[in-house]
C-alpha cells in the first residue's frame, strides 16, 4: 500500500502498463501524476471503469526537459515509473523520431530527477528487444532494441556519476485490456476481436512469456519502492506459453471464437533468461477470461438514461 508521503509520476500514462499503473496506485490511494501527450485515457476508462478519478494529468511531451522539471518540482514527486516511448514499428517508421522520444527522453526524465533530488528509484521500461532472437547476446534485431539498451547504459552512468537510482524491467509480450498496439498486441487484439464476435488471425506463432498489465503494473511499482542501491535491470519471467495454448484459452474464454495464428517466430527471444524479477503472475486462463470480458464490455451499446 501507499504511503501519505508518496507522490507517484506515471510517464506514459495513457499507455497499457501506464493505465494498468495509474488504476494500481489510485486504488491504493497514492496521490498520481499522470503524464502524457493528452489527457484523455481511454484505455484506463477501459480497465478501471468511468467511476475511477485519476489524479492530476498532465499534458507534457517527455522531450521537453524543462517541462519535465517543474511537473517533478510542483507535485513534490517522491517515486517516478517512466513509461513513456514509441513502441517498435514506429521507431521503425521513423527511426529519427524514435529516438528522441526512447533515448533522449529518458535522458531528461534522468536528468530532470537528478535535479529535483528524487531519492527513490526510477522504474522504467526497458524491453526484451534488447536481446538477439535467441535471447543470448545483447545485439538487438530492431532499433527500438538498440535505444533500449542506449536507456539502460544512460541509467548506470546516471548512478555512478550522480547516484541516481534505477530498476530497469525488461517485458517480452505484456497482454490484458489496453495493449491494443505494437508488434506484440495481436493476442490482446484477438481478445478484444472475440468480444465483438468477429474473427482474429494472430500473425505470429512459437511460445513466448506473457505478462499481464496488472502483473507488469505491479512489477513496475514494486520496483520503484525498492531500497536506491545502484542501476539494476531485470527481465519479466513467467511461464512459457505457446500460441496454440493462447488460442485455446481464448476460445474456452469466448465459446465459438474464430481465432487463427500463422506459424512465424516474432524477431526476438521467446524466453527471458533469469534472474527474472519477482512479481505477481496471473494464471494464463483468468488473465485471458478477464481481458475478453472487459473488451466485450466496452462492445456493449450505452445504455439510455
Amino acid at each position: 500500500m501507499s504511503s501519505p508521503q508518496e507522490t507517484w509520476l506515471v510517464t506514459g500514462a495513457s499507455g497499457c502498463i501506464g493505465a494498468w499503473t495509474v488504476l494500481t496506485l489510485v486504488k491504493e490511494g497514492a496521490e498520481v501524476v499522470a503524464l502524457d501527450r493528452g489527457t484523455a485515457n481511454d484505455r484506463l476508462r477501459l480497465i478501471g471503469g468511468d467511476e475511477l478519478k485519476p489524479a492530476r494529468a498532465v499534458d507534457v511531451d517527455i522531450r521537453d526537459l524543462d517541462g519535465l522539471e517543474h511537473v517533478l518540482a510542483e507535485h513534490a514527486v517522491t517515486h517516478v515509473v517512466h513509461l513513456a516511448a514509441l513502441q517498435a514499428p514506429f521507431c521503425k517508421a521513423d527511426p529519427a523520431r524514435g529516438a528522441e522520444v526512447n533515448v533522449a527522453g529518458t535522458t531528461n526524465l534522468f536528468e530532470a530527477a537528478r535535479r529535483h533530488g528524487l531519492r527513490a528509484p526510477i522504474a522504467y521500461a526497458s524491453s526484451a528487444a534488447v536481446y538477439d532472437a535467441a535471447g543470448e547476446t545483447f545485439t538487438p534485431t530492431t532499433i527500438y532494441g538498440v535505444y533500449k539498451i542506449a536507456n539502460e547504459g544512460s541509467a548506470r552512468l546516471y548512478w555512478q556519476e550522480s547516484q541516481v537510482a534505477s530498476v530497469g524491467l525488461r517485458p517480452l509480450v505484456v497482454y490484458g485490456g489496453g495493449r491494443d498496439s505494437g508488434m506484440t498486441a495481436a493476442p490482446t487484439q484477438a481478445m478484444a476481436a472475440v468480444a465483438r464476435g468477429e474473427p482474429f488471425n494472430i500473425p505470429f506463432g512459437g511460445s513466448t512469456q506473457l505478462q499481464y498489465g496488472a502483473d507488469a503494473a505491479r512489477a513496475f511499482i514494486d520496483a520503484a519502492r525498492r531500497p536506491a542501491t545502484g542501476a539494476e535491470v531485470y527481465n519479466m519471467g513467467g511461464p512459457d506459453v505457446s500460441m496454440a495454448e493462447i488460442v485455446a484459452a481464448i476460445e474456452d474464454a469466448a465459446p465459438g471464437a474464430r481465432v487463427t495464428f500463422d506459424d512465424v517466430a516474432l524477431p526476438f527471444a521467446s524466453r527471458l533468461p533469469e534472474p527474472w524479477f519477482e512479481m505477481p503472475v496471473t494464471p494464463l486462463a483468468k488473465g485471458v477470461a478477464t481481458t475478453v470480458e472487459l473488451y466485450r464490455r466496452a462492445a456493449q451499446p450505452a445504455a439510455v438514461g
